[in-house]
């Protein structure tokens, strides 16, 4: 009888613990399905319990504000409202007036001393017309045809016509010789920048004297001629091409390759300068210029052409003798 009153008294407690159990797993549900105190801070609000919202008019709403967007996505309408406004219109068209007005006064100084469209015409070229010219440079002696060809009383750019001066192959050559000369420096171990900047500006100032005495002789004379500024320009800065030619000789061959170098060059820079300038610089001159006569405009013609050709040679020692030594 006492092993049964014990079964009986444990079946007894297992019912009442597996009440007491299912008792609490009841309660827990509803609340953890309630809301967090207001005092307490969340991560994430828990919106599955609750009921959508219901505005002014009954109607539900979501829990996102899908209306009218916030203070820092409203920059459209602000640019909006700026268009729109009258006096911003006024404003911006009176400042690109303005601007208009000022770039309009910048191109008119401009032209007062250089012609934008003339200096485009002496960089008007190709390769083909480089190659050319840098071959008539080198080796004057094999090219028959020196007159300038003209269209319509303009001449024709460089690139249909050989013969036509150009700023192209001066500007490059003289970068190139500076570019030279700073790596004959170099391997002299006489580089600086000083140097090399004296080097720079002896050649730029050479050609600025070489061009203004040239414009002078002809004021002087009254030689009535077609050449420009910039041809002049382009003339005396063709002796870059025989400089780097020398430079370069000079230092692969040693003294005895500068000097045959440089006789070549100034004697076809010399040739070149003769040809073209006898083609551009016309004869007429004045009845009374000087008190000489007609018979004299030949010779002035004459001495202008030599002095500038014998000048060169001059020049182009004075420029590479200091680099090769």
């Amino acid at each position: 009888m006492g092993t049964e009153q014990v079964r009986f008294a444990s079946t007894v407690l297992l019912a009442e613990l597996a009440q007491f159990c299912v008792a609490q797993i009841q309660q827990a549900k509803p609340r953890a399905r309630a809301a967090p105190p207001a005092g307490d801070s969340v991560l994430f609000e828990d919106t599955s319990s609750a009921a959508p919202a219901m505005n002014s008019q009954g109607y539900y709403t979501s829990g996102y504000n899908m209306g009218e967007p916030s203070n820092d996505m409203q920059g459209g309408g602000g640019m909006n409202n700026l268009f729109a406004d009258p006096m911003a219109n006024a404003a911006m068209m009176y400042g690109s007036s303005l601007a208009n007005q000022g770039k309009d006064m910048v191109n008119k100084e401009i032209s007062r001393f250089m012609s934008v469209n003339k200096l485009k015409y002496f960089f008007a070229v190709d390769t083909r017309y480089v190659l050319k010219k840098l071959m008539i440079l080198m080796f004057p002696y094999t090219h028959q045809d020196w007159e300038v060809r003209y269209h319509r009383d303009t001449p024709l750019t460089p690139r249909q016509d050989v013969n036509a001066s150009d700023l192209y192959i001066p500007t490059m050559a003289f970068i190139t010789y500076i570019l030279l000369a700073g790596m004959a420096l170099g391997i002299q171990k006489r580089f600086s920048p000083e140097v090399l900047g004296l080097c720079a500006s002896t050649a730029l100032v050479w050609v600025i004297i070489e061009v203004l005495v040239m414009l002078l002789s002809l004021y002087l004379l009254t030689v009535h001629t077609d050449l420009s500024t910039f041809d002049l320009i382009a003339y005396s800065g063709y002796k870059y091409v025989g400089m780097i030619f020398t430079v370069l000789c000079g230092l692969l061959f040693g003294s005895d390759g500068y000097f045959v170098a440089l006789a070549w060059s100034s004697f076809a820079l010399m040739f070149f300068i003769v040809r073209s300038l006898k083609m551009k610089i016309l004869p007429s001159l004045s009845s009374d210029s000087m008190g000489m006569g007609s018979n004299a405009k030949p010779q002035l013609r004459l001495y202008i052409t030599v002095a500038s050709a014998l000048f060169q040679p001059i020049i182009i020692y004075w420029l590479t003798s200091h680099l090769v030594r």
